[in-house]
């Protein structure tokens, strides 16, 4: 499957192969770099979607067309993207082994934007669903391969941040769909939205032009048998033109070694090895939960119904919510790339239990505010509303932006990484759809008291990552192994690595390897 390719290793022991050039000075690592931030707009194409529906639920002629919809109803503005996500989740991993993540991206590049072309031509509220399923179903195909292409060509070095990267620059496409509804609020007719939403095509199009000139993944190319052509990708782009490179030579080799592993242990391994080991079940409470987290922290009654909750409180004027919509992800994006650069710096359980605690303070005196704004009618508590409302979200963005994704595939071994990965964004679509269809409908029975529920939920969200969530700063996939599955595990590990060396300096069989 598609997700098990996925590796953020720490590559501690290539310091001395890597180039030490700083990697603007080097221009084959710029070019690649470029070529993965064209990657990278996947995950903007979906933040694009989530922005572009707040800004447009708050725009009249929009609430006019589809004759102002209310709880389901509304929520399933929302929830149907996710609804096609889940629908392409058993496909997406597949189609990404069999065509390559390159022929993957760019199918499902091809399916949002007929998609979005629906969306922008939609005449009624089914035209205009159906079109944004499709959207959801073609961005899965999208979501699974980019991240492993991403993590498949970036030099060693760059493989973390980049990767922590990848779900931070959701908030890129949430920047542009926020300033482009904020521009179109001025247009009085129905091209106040359609024109976001046909917009929410064009990195799509962009990626179906330019995904040709991106390597092709080493990994893969060698899974198919095509070696030659997977060394010239890592001499090209690694090794600075040199096939014969020793940065080469280790990547090779460990690719190898890995895809053996693959064919000869990880195709034996169902999903129920996730639930029958102490150390596998010990991932497993961690991956949901931190699925299951990233979307139930409060953060989605914002994200998708930013206007409702200022409409409650009386911030009614439309261009208003949009600028406040347009500056909240410009503040997201800031503080969601920052952690994702310095998450080998700082920490990953740091960052993750100082977000809860951040999460858990500001959500309180939101709830405060909100409670004194729309009971008592106090306008500075709807000022002050705003300004934690922002706080809370710097808090969110430090650890569940940038760290969800390389956390959960650190600590999944590669027997397993393809389940657990797919299994984790199983969840997360599961989650997403239900908080889409609860948020509005509950918020609208029980108001401010809704957002007690989600207090008690964050401190929940505390005191279970404090105890459970394990630190992998500074460690590398082997090492993180082990602290699941114990002193066994050591002993496995340092044998395969003696048999590797030797293998590496060609002092062994292939039969031995095996063995």
């Amino acid at each position: 499957m598609g997700a098990g390719a996925v590796a953020v290793s720490q590559d501690l022991g290539l310091a001395h192969l890597v180039d030490p050039r700083p990697w603007y000075k080097n221009r084959r690592l710029v070019a690649l770099n470029g070529w993965i931030l064209l990657l990278l707009i996947t995950s903007s194409t979906n933040g694009y979607d989530g922005s572009m529906m707040n800004g447009v639920l708050s725009l009249d002629t929009f609430e006019k067309f589809f004759d102002n919809p209310q709880g389901g109803r509304l929520g399933l503005f929302n929830a149907i993207q996710n609804i096609g996500s889940l629908c392409g989740l058993p496909f997406a991993p597949y189609i990404t082994d069999w065509t390559g993540r390159r022929r993957a991206i760019a199918f499902g590049a091809i399916i949002m934007i007929c998609g979005a072309i629906l969306q922008a031509a939609a005449q009624n509220f089914s035209m205009f669903i159906g079109a944004r399923f499709l959207m959801g179903f073609g961005l899965t195909f999208a979501t699974n391969a980019a991240p492993l292409l991403v993590s498949e060509i970036s030099y060693p070095t760059h493989r973390a941040p980049l990767t922590s990267c990848y779900n931070s620059l959701w908030y890129s496409g949430a920047v542009i769909a926020a300033f482009t509804t904020l521009g179109t609020f001025h247009i009085n007719n129905n091209w106040s939205w359609r024109i976001p939403s046909a917009l929410q095509a064009l990195p799509s199009v962009i990626q179906i032009f330019l995904i040709w000139f991106v390597p092709e993944s080493p990994r893969w190319l060698i899974s198919k048998g095509r070696e030659a052509e997977a060394r010239r990708i890592l001499g090209y782009w690694h090794g600075n033109g040199d096939e014969q490179h020793p940065l080469v030579e280790f990547e090779f080799n460990e690719i190898k070694a890995a895809i053996d592993l693959d064919r000869n242990v990880a195709a034996n391994v169902g999903y129920k090895s996730l639930f029958t080991t102490k150390g596998n079940l010990k991932r497993l409470r961690i991956i949901v939960a931190l699925a299951f987290f990233s979307q139930w922290s409060g953060n989605g009654l914002i994200s998708y119904y930013l206007h409702a909750v200022f409409d409650a409180v009386g911030i009614t004027d439309t261009q208003v919510q949009l600028i406040i919509n347009a500056c909240l992800q410009l503040w997201n994006l800031f503080w969601a790339v920052g952690a994702g650069l310095l998450c080998d710096r700082l920490g990953r359980r740091r960052l993750f239990l100082w977000s809860c605690f951040g999460m858990l303070l500001f959500y309180v005196l939101e709830t405060i505010c909100f409670q004194q704004a729309a009971v008592l009618g106090k306008d500075s508590a709807a000022h002050a509303l705003i300004a934690f409302v922002f706080l809370y979200y710097a808090s969110y963005d430090i650890a569940f932006s940038p760290l969800i994704v390389s956390y959960t595939v650190e600590i999944l071994p590669y027997p397993i990484r393809a389940k657990g990965f797919n299994l984790f964004n199983l969840t997360v679509s599961a989650a997403i759809i239900f908080n889409q269809y609860v948020n509005p409908i509950a918020f609208g029975k029980i108001s401010w008291k809704y957002f007690i529920v989600y207090d008690c939920w964050i401190a929940f969200e505390l005191v279970y990552l404090y105890f459970f969530l394990v630190e992998t700063k500074n460690r590398s996939l082997e090492e993180t192994a082990v602290i699941f599955d114990g002193e066994d595990h050591v002993q496995r590990v340092q044998a395969a690595a003696h048999v590797a060396e030797k293998d590496f300096d060609g002092s062994v069989s292939e039969k031995e390897l095996k063995a």
